[in-house]
């Protein structure tokens, strides 16, 4: 991004910003401080406000939160209330991952009118891209409140990159206390959600606060393309600018407060010394569990810094980050059961179902006699003041998790023998190691978690090697939903002269309709996502009974089926877009629980017919 033109606005000008290039990571940021070398970003900064808070003392996240919206209101904008977290207005994503999400496509693309210009929101948001990292950097989180105000330039202009960054710098300094001279603005690139644009992230003594984007992009097919109307999309994330104004050792600790002590006390961990945590604490930030290597390197670095080895430094933290996982994860649950996710196989119920499982697995290696159904009860009685829609439906969400444990542990007392035929089959194989996409089915099919499935097989003598972003890619996979096309006809039209010629599909669910995984050959893929097989176990949509949905699964890389249309005699599974080539050999793993809850509303639909006559 150093190739684009210098991101210069009137208040940089005004106040005496130099521009500087960081001697660590090469990005071009904005500075008061002649003397500063770096940007104020992680891994170039650690976390400088560890046990030394920065500016107002705020006394929770609901008066933080407050001061944010009332800033706003009185600088003219509308404050609007928050949406769900399940974006159900939109067709390409299941969770709302930042406040824009609120607006696209159709208020950014200038088909509807925005409820306010400018407007203000503090907007809960689910992101699971970053899930393994809960716990170990100090400030990731799944669940996390995006404070945000927006201009729409449609049609008018409301304002734009000199007013946007002058409300940053003014609400970080008058408003919250910061110090001028701490305050970083580092140029960038954003994208997402369909959208793009050059963008400001706002810094301070090593934490991103704050990003102000400039969108007057839309992307369509991985082309940036400019768009007439001209979008503010700010966000500023409350949990992080509360952990600033309290210096607290990590995010978890500041936002979630005595909840950690009592998981602590309740699993038996001894507490560790604040002084040695909070110089731990200031480092974290260094840590990224997608990139094994330098974990390993900074976890190293870390330990040698403490004065102590890597192995005691894992002891002292890894309870640690079991409870903050717990914590993080259980308040992400409140949120999205609350507001209509049910547990599944599939969409945003597959997200749902990750986490209530990353929870378990973590109570259990702490050891804790607490439930995860105590812990929601806990986060649910915590934030009632500020989302006291989810203590009215309290008893429901409490049941569905309450449901989620006894099924998770009926699937642990299946999981032994369902590991133990798998690795019979590798040995008969003469394989030692197990491949990813065993993992992956093992997972998918039999809600096993990958942690659990290396201790049994390790047990056994085959190696198991679990991905560090593991998680991560399961929900990246399933996160996206860009709708196959419906359209039998459509399909016909596309296909049918390009599939001419090709073998019928061998159908397998005729010869046993209860089977769910099985291999094949890819025989055909069309325009990178129209894929055919040999054989298949899925059910293409016909008769009044939707397809089947799924992955195909290849040297371990998982393709999600999104549908499965007849056309003549082939089935043609439609997957996102993918590298499959003729020739290859995939595993393919039918959505268990979509498939049995169809053949059931199938039947009783017959039956209901049936008696209707």
């Amino acid at each position: 991004m150093s190739e684009r033109p210098p991101l210069a606005v009137k208040l940089f000008e005004e106040e005496g910003f130099i521009r500087k290039v960081c001697s660590v990571c090469g990005s071009p940021f904005w500075t008061l401080d002649e003397g500063r070398e770096t940007c104020g970003d992680q891994p170039c900064d650690d976390y400088n406000f560890i046990g030394s808070p920065v500016g107002r003392r705020y006394l929770s996240l609901r008066e933080l939160r407050e001061a944010f919206l009332r800033f706003f209101e009185t600088r003219g904008h509308a404050r609007v209330k928050r949406y769900p977290v399940v974006a159900r207005w939109r067709d390409d994503v299941y969770l709302v991952g930042a406040s824009i999400y609120d607006f696209q496509p159709w208020v950014t693309e200038g088909i509807v009118p925005p409820p306010a210009n400018p407007l203000v929101i503090s907007q809960p948001c689910i992101r699971l891209t970053d899930v393994d990292n809960v716990g170990k950097t100090g400030r990731h989180m799944t669940n996390f409140e995006m404070m945000a105000h927006h201009a729409f330039n449609i049609g008018c202009e409301v304002y734009w990159m000199d007013e946007t960054v002058e409300y940053a710098y003014r609400f970080l300094t008058e408003e919250m206390g910061v110090p001028r001279e701490e305050v970083t603005f580092k140029e960038d690139w954003w994208s997402g959600g369909g959208n793009a644009g050059e963008d400001f992230e706002v810094l301070v003594r090593g934490l991103e606060v704050a990003t102000l984007v400039f969108m007057h992009y839309k992307v369509v097919d991985d082309e940036v393309i400019p768009m007439e109307n001209r979008i503010i999309d700010t966000g500023y994330g409350l949990e992080r600018l509360y952990w600033l104004v309290t210096g607290a050792p990590t995010v978890y600790d500041a936002v979630f407060g005595d909840m950690v002590d009592k998981l602590r006390r309740a699993a038996g961990i001894p507490p560790v010394d604040e002084r040695v945590f909070a110089s731990l604490s200031r480092y974290m930030g260094k840590l990224d569990a997608k990139k094994p290597e330098s974990f390993v390197k900074a976890k190293s670095m870390i330990a040698n810094r403490l004065g102590m080895a890597v192995e005691e430094l894992d002891c002292m933290i890894r309870p640690y980050e079991a409870i903050y996982a717990v914590l993080d994860h259980s308040r992400a649950l409140m949120f999205m059961i609350g507001d209509g996710v049910v547990p599944s196989n599939s969409g945003s119920g597959y997200l749902a179902r990750l986490l209530i499982r990353r929870a378990i697995r973590s109570l259990m290696q702490l050891g804790s006699p607490t439930s995860l159904v105590d812990v929601v009860d806990m986060q649910v009685r915590r934030w009632a003041a500020d989302f006291p829609e989810y203590e009215e439906v309290s008893d429901s969400l409490l049941d569905i998790v309450e449901h989620e444990e006894r099924r998770y542990a009926r699937t642990l007392e299946v999981g032994r023998k369902v590991v133990g035929r798998v690795i019979r089959r590798l040995r008969s194989r003469g394989v030692a190691e197990m491949p990813l996409d065993e993992l992956i089915t093992l997972y998918d099919s039999h809600g096993l978690a990958p942690e659990y499935v290396k201790e049994l097989a390790e047990a056994e003598g085959v190696r198991v090697s679990v991905p560090a972003d593991f998680y991560s890619k399961l929900a990246e996979l399933h996160e996206r939903r860009a709708r196959a096309p419906k359209a039998v006809k459509v399909l016909e039209e596309e296909l049918r002269d390009k599939l001419r010629g090709l073998r019928p599909t061998r159908l397998l669910f005729y010869e046993d309709p209860y089977r769910m995984e099985f291999d094949a050959e890819v025989v055909a893929v069309v325009d990178g996502k129209y894929v055919v097989l040999d054989r298949t176990c899925f059910y293409p949509e016909g008769g009044g009974q939707p397809s089947d949905t799924g992955t195909l699964i290849h040297d371990g890389v998982s393709v999600a089926v999104r549908d499965v249309r007849k056309v003549g005699n082939v089935a043609v599974h439609v997957c996102d877009p993918c590298d499959l080539r003729p020739g290859d050999r995939v595993r393919g793993v039918v959505d268990r629980e979509r498939r049995l809850a169809l053949m059931r509303n199938h039947t009783a639909t017959h039956i209901i017919l049936a008696a209707a006559r």
